[in-house]
């Protein structure tokens, strides 16, 4: 793209979350602007309630020489149909950009990470609240004049730095201001804040926007886009790989290679062949049945949720990994003279830790009320750990060790037996394909622990129970699935409690 040069600012918009550096990418770009004699402005608009806050930066640029021509008046707030770049650090914000008019056809370069950071609504709801990916990044497609949508906040990571650095790399590379790449550069440099890390983000974000318009180039504006890649599976389990390789249909082998890694580092390799034992039945099924290719990707998908279930060995493990020191220290970046310190909130209730005893002792424990109420006592109040000091990590370490006695807690026996139910119950009823695929469905109402899972469970184990009185019914399929969506419309339980009383009525007023 080229700038048409004539005396009209150039609009850049730029939407980021706290911490990702959006405050710099603008002082950077006024700072290139002016250096290189042109007059340029930038104004911000903090946003709150999202995420971790998101913010709007808005900069001008006119492009002339600020000794031949008077100062300018610039604008302080983006005009919707008036913006001739968007730079986003998520692929959220640029759909926000879409929805508030500042992306359009006519004019703007849309540059975006395609990575996600899921908003509170997405995290809070019962269900899977997350916004589609295709959807987001076709709106990008739609709206904008050039789309490029790269995971450039992996590029930052890699290399030490900030998408800020990723982004200011794409914006030279799109040659829309009359600037060279050295001028950006030499912004990066006179900044004298890790230099070094900085240019080496700038040189990635300025060879992934060239690679992405390599692409659409070959491949039109439909070219992908690319966020991270899937890892592979390790050396531990080639064997489960041979196995799906040989045992399940190829349309199947990606979510069952996913589902086996899930498993697999849950647990160990022998719970990961577990995994597969269960669902050799289902792509039994799955073959007989339909060509529709739904029932088995369903339920390997959801049974590879249910076996790893949330209990506090594995919120534990999760707290003491190496990665997650990594990945913290990385966000915060303290400076070599500070001290970082991790505060985990650890609060597993009585009932958690019940689950997690063996299965004869957790029993013991609940029909003895003494022993319930002296444990509920000593954890009413939860504690604050340390786990990058020793005494925090070991206590966690402690816990997370009883990983190879899960299979005798209470909570993995009581688990197991309801997957055991739920694999039967798919079973018994897969002469109907589509209620079959639904009631896979259902174990999405099972998740997390303590008042949540309970609350799950018990919407689970109601519509469970109506199986037999929806499956008599033509129309079983669509009524269990709005069954299923009101469990997860309240945590009350109410509309599923309505539903129910419908479906009831329904079944006794037909003939």
């Amino acid at each position: 793209m080229q700038f048409d040069a004539q005396i009209m600012p150039i609009k850049i918009a730029i939407l980021a979350m706290g911490g990702e550096g959006g405050g710099v990418l603008a002082d950077w770009i006024v700072s290139v602007a002016e250096h290189a004699g042109f007059y340029a402005q930038t104004s911000s608009v903090p946003g709150v309630a999202q995420r971790t806050g998101a913010t709007l930066y808005y900069v001008e640029i006119l492009p002339v020489s600020r000794k031949d021509t008077p100062a300018p008046f610039l604008g302080l707030m983006p005009v919707p149909g008036d913006v001739d770049i968007v730079l986003a650090s998520e692929l959220m914000e640029a759909a926000r950009a879409v929805q508030r008019g500042l992306v359009t056809r006519d004019k703007t370069l849309l540059i975006s990470s395609s990575n996600r950071v899921y908003a509170m609504p997405e995290k809070m709801a019962m269900g899977d609240g997350r916004q589609d990916y295709q959807s987001l990044r076709q709106a990008g497609l739609d709206a904008a004049k050039h789309f490029v949508c790269q995971d450039f906040a992996a590029l930052a990571q890699q290399h030490g730095s900030v998408i800020s650095s990723v982004l200011f790399g794409a914006l030279a590379a799109a040659h829309i201001l009359p600037l060279t790449r050295q001028d950006f550069e030499a912004t990066i440099e006179r900044s004298g804040v890790a230099v070094s890390s900085s240019l080496a983000a700038f040189d990635a974000g300025y060879s992934a926007y060239f690679s992405q318009a390599d692409e659409q180039a070959t491949h039109g504006a439909e070219a992908p886009c690319n966020p991270t890649a899937p890892g592979q599976l390790d050396a531990r389990l080639q064997a489960h790989a041979q196995r799906i390789e040989q045992a399940f249909p190829q349309w199947a082998h990606e979510i069952l290679l996913a589902g086996v890694a899930r498993t697999a580092d849950y647990q160990d390799p022998a719970y990961a062949h577990d995994y597969l034992d269960k669902l050799q039945p289902i792509a039994a099924l799955e073959s007989e049945a339909s060509p529709k290719r739904r029932l088995l990707q369903e339920t390997a998908r959801h049974l590879a949720l249910w076996m790893t279930f949330e209990d506090t060995i594995r919120v534990a493990e999760l707290k003491i990994r190496p990665s997650r020191f990594e990945r913290v220290r990385k966000e915060h970046q303290p400076k070599p003279d500070q001290l970082l310190h991790i505060n985990e909130f650890f609060h597993p209730r009585a009932e958690e830790i019940v689950d997690t005893v063996p299965a004869g002792l957790g029993r013991w424990i609940q029909r003895n009320r003494w022993a319930h109420n002296l444990l509920e006592r000593h954890t009413r109040k939860g504690r604050v750990i340390r786990s990058n000091q020793l005494g925090g990590f070991l206590l966690l370490y402690s816990v997370a060790a009883l990983r190879s006695l899960r299979r005798r807690s209470l909570r993995y026996q009581r688990e197991q037996a309801h997957i055991r139910q739920w694999l039967a119950s798919i079973s018994q009823y897969a002469h109907n394909y589509d209620l079959a695929c639904e009631i896979a469905a259902c174990q999405n109402l099972v998740k997390g622990y303590g008042d949540t899972h309970a609350r799950g469970l018990s919407n689970y184990g109601s519509i469970m129970s109506a199986l037999p009185t929806l499956a008599i019914l033509p129309d079983a399929a669509q009524r269990l699935a709005k069954l299923r969506q009101a469990a997860l419309a309240d945590d009350h339980g109410r509309q599923l409690g309505d539903s129910l009383a419908e479906l009831d009525q329904n079944v006794a007023a037909a003939p």
